[in-house]
């Protein structure tokens, strides 16, 4: 039981029903309980309907549901509930990590301007830590893996180099590109972009 309670399975919709969050079922049925949000019963694309908390405990556990035990029996764990009072799109920056960078310069190395396969590239710092450069958006860029070890400790114009592009952060995307489906869930394909 506690698995489950405990697992990222809750798509949360802002009150226009969009995807801003995900949540564990403990936290949406804290939600539900207190009148924050509402679940929504989907069986199907054609058959979606909000659900106070009162009527969801009631509700009958349908195959293939998640359910947790509880002394009044099993409740059904909503995969996509509705923050009732929330309008908001929050906005979030990617996640700084090799992927993103790699997505950032196109899949293309900075110096060069060659197009890279994935296992091609690595990521660079500009200011070699080993001089005081630091993990950020500012100071990694997405490099052919021989350019990287060809440059070495070296600052770029020391080895020869120059980058094609300053790197620079990301903008704040709005939540509702940067969330995902990671288990696959039917119910969530309704309100997410693939």
């Amino acid at each position: 039981m506690n698995d489950i309670l405990n697992k990222n399975i809750v798509l949360v919709l802002n009150r226009n029903w969009q995807a801003i969050n995900i949540r564990t079922p403990q936290d949406a049925f804290c939600q539900m309980a207190t009148n924050v949000a509402t679940a929504l019963d989907i069986e199907g694309e054609n058959h979606i309907r909000p659900v106070t908390w009162d009527e969801w405990i009631t509700l009958p556990i349908r195959e293939g549901d998640n359910s947790v035990k509880t002394a009044r029996g099993a409740i059904r764990v909503p995969s996509v509930i509705v923050a009732v009072n929330f309008a908001k799109v929050p906005k979030r920056r990617p996640t700084l990590n090799a992927r993103n960078i790699c997505e950032r310069d196109g899949n293309r190395c900075q110096y060069t301007g060659r197009i890279l396969r994935p296992d091609e590239g690595s990521l660079d710092h500009v200011i070699p830590r080993s001089r005081g450069g630091v993990n950020s958006w500012e100071n990694l860029v997405w490099s052919a893996k021989e350019v990287n070890q060809r440059k070495g400790d070296r600052l770029p114009h020391e080895a020869g180099l120059k980058l094609l592009t300053v790197p620079r952060a990301p903008k704040e995307l709005p939540v509702t590109s940067v969330l995902r489906n990671p288990h696959g869930l039917p119910e969530w394909k309704l309100f997410l972009k693939e």
